[in-house]
């Protein structure tokens, strides 16, 4: 039997720790600028030297709608068909050269993105014009999706934590986009025309801003340039909708939605807060996550882990292109709702009358630049990064302001944010189940 040599290794320290060291403010990806003669912009991320690129057609939601399931169809049904090509001859074209096409609807923008390799580019660009230029949404397939969608809702429907967030949301924003909700009945005023009439105002060059990331080539730009600077026209005035500003004025009300048979409540508190442009937008995240933004927050702490009242309990602020909330959410066994809700009013007391301490505070501040800094895992999310700063009305110079804040943040501006913008009387509070 051959004789094998061993390469000597160094043993493992068992015994000290691995050094810590602080993570120091870091740059994102600044992105290449494009404007094409019909008013579409272009961001690109030029990264990585792996043939692939995402290209993602952002349109922003500033119409109204008779129906408010009409905006969240369109970007969906585009798929099912255009003049030139039916569903499934756009699937089979996109399999075959091993690309992925996503839509996506968001409150306040809609979008189609596109996955693949740089060489398949010149076959598949001429089907995303197609679909943004010529879809028909057929009305056999656009049965089919509003049925397996009502299905899901109705499915939805019966679970506590989903009406409690339609509830909140419907009391802090009223009947504006952030309020409604679609109904079952909604589903069957749905037609083809309606969602043809949204798209032909809503996806125009004009209208749409493309983000580039990946391996962005100058042949790559030049065919973007070829099919979407070029060929694509606006062919509707573009009329944006006034703002949604007619919010309901709240008053940190108790709203109780009985469910005779229920084992949990669903709870959720919350107001309308500032937005991602407020200067303290990022020193009350900073709040936030103390108080319920991570595992090892005190609502967490407290609830979950000493109460045992919860498998989980958070705090989120969620900012959109014209307002935002800030909300906690859980759900607890029924005997324990109204003790719950005492808990959640005890922890915003306390930070609100104590500093926090400091072993605390480096928790919390590592914590979120570790999260910023993880999240940046390719150059994906470096555009992901600049959309939501972008779609604010920001630019990339938030995230230096954001880790210059966190890095510098003390107790007495953390007791002073929570004084000033959390405040448990005024929180609309839903309870859906038993009080």
């Amino acid at each position: 039997m051959p004789n094998r040599t061993t390469t000597p290794t160094t043993p493992l320290d068992r015994v000290n720790p691995p050094q810590f060291y602080n993570i120091k403010p870091f740059k994102l990806i600044d992105p290449q600028h494009l404007e094409f003669d019909n008013d579409l912009k272009a961001f690109l991320f030029h990264a990585g030297e792996q043939e692939l690129v995402r290209i993602e057609w952002i349109f922003q939601n500033n119409y109204l709608s008779e129906n408010s399931l009409i905006p969240s169809c369109v970007p969906a049904m585009v798929m099912e068909g255009t003049e030139k090509r039916s569903n499934k001859e756009i699937a089979d074209l996109v399999d075959f050269h091993g690309a992925y096409l996503v839509p996506e609807f968001k409150i306040d923008t809609s979008a189609l993105t596109l996955f693949t390799l740089t060489k398949h580019l010149p076959a598949l660009l001429p089907v995303m014009l197609d679909l943004l230029t010529n879809a028909v949404f057929p009305e056999r397939e656009l049965k089919t999706y509003l049925r397996n969608r009502r299905q899901r809702l109705e499915v939805s429907l019966q679970k506590n934590d989903v009406i409690a967030h339609r509830l909140f949301n419907r009391t802090l924003f009223g009947d504006t986009r952030y309020g409604i909700a679609p109904e079952l009945e909604d589903f069957d005023h749905v037609t083809s025309d309606q969602l043809g009439n949204w798209y032909s105002r809503i996806f125009q060059p004009a209208n749409c801003t493309m983000i580039v990331s990946g391996n962005c080539t100058p042949e790559v730009i030049d065919l973007i340039n070829d099919h979407f600077g070029s060929n694509w026209n606006n062919t509707a005035r573009l009329e944006p909708a006034a703002p949604p500003t007619d919010f309901p004025v709240v008053s940190g009300q108790l709203h109780v939605e009985p469910r005779a048979d229920a084992l949990q409540s669903a709870i959720r508190l919350g107001f309308r807060t500032i937005q991602r442009i407020h200067s303290d937008f990022p020193g009350l995240q900073f709040v936030n996550t103390a108080l319920g933004g991570y595992f090892g927050s005190r609502l967490m702490a407290n609830i979950r882990e000493d109460k045992g009242y919860t498998y989980g309990i958070g705090s989120g602020i969620a900012s959109f292109k014209h307002d935002a909330y800030l909300t906690i959410a859980t759900e607890v066994g029924v005997d324990v709702t109204r003790s719950a809700l005492q808990e959640i009013e005890r922890e915003i007391q306390l930070i609100k009358e104590h500093p926090l301490p400091l072993e605390e505070m480096e928790l919390v501040r590592n914590y979120l630049l570790g999260k910023l800094l993880g999240s940046l895992e390719n150059v994906f999310s470096h555009a992901d990064h600049f959309k939501q700063v972008y779609f604010s009305d920001m630019d990339l110079s938030y995230y230096e302001y954001y880790q210059q804040t966190i890095l510098n943040m003390d107790a007495a501006t953390v007791q002073q944010l929570a004084n000033d913008y959390l405040d448990y009387d005024k929180m609309e509070k839903i309870v859906v189940g038993k009080l």
